[in-house]
């Protein structure tokens, strides 16, 4: 794995870093609304390589009581397959860890990703909304106890995410 800084928050970030993410997404934001996206989020992890370049990031909207959505994780293309996804993750759930639930909505590529973590997935329970709901993309959830930093295979839930939240 490749060494990588991390820092939370969004002080000393400017829009042009977060250009090259986004890889693949049929409507990407725009590089401003990225920026604004960040900006917005109640928790942010960043990841930098060595000299300081913008190489990940994730983001969390949370109470930081009782519920967290995780709505973004990116990491650029040429760095992917590093474990810096996992260090991203693992880091925003620690500050996530007093939340009762940790959920987010993926595609069905990145599963098996979200599983290495300890994130469940829907299984085979049928989905609410029967068919409608076959093309959305599965979802990786945690439910996390007070006092527990991560997630647990014996405390797991999962869900069917909303079709109209496409994440990656």
């Amino acid at each position: 794995m490749e060494s990588v800084n991390l820092s939370f928050g969004v002080e000393g970030l400017r829009p042009d870093d977060l250009a090259g993410f986004f890889v693949g997404w049929p409507d990407p934001p725009s590089i401003d609304d990225r920026f604004g996206i960040l900006s917005a989020a109640d928790e942010v992890v960043i990841a930098r390589d060595h000299d300081g370049v913008v190489i990940g990031f994730a983001t969390a909207i949370t109470d930081h009581r009782f519920a967290a959505y995780i709505p973004l994780v990116e990491v650029r293309p040429e760095h992917q397959r590093r474990r810096i996804g996992t260090e991203i993750v693992r880091a925003l759930l620690d500050r996530l860890g007093t939340c009762y639930m940790v959920d987010l909505v993926c595609d069905d590529e990145v599963v098996p990703f979200y599983e290495r973590l300890g994130g469940a997935t829907p299984g085979s329970e049928e989905p609410r909304g029967g068919e409608a709901l076959e093309a959305a993309p599965r979802a990786a959830a945690w439910l996390v106890r007070a006092g527990r930093a991560s997630p647990s295979s014996t405390d797991q839930t999962c869900g069917r995410g909303d079709p109209g939240a496409r994440r990656r």
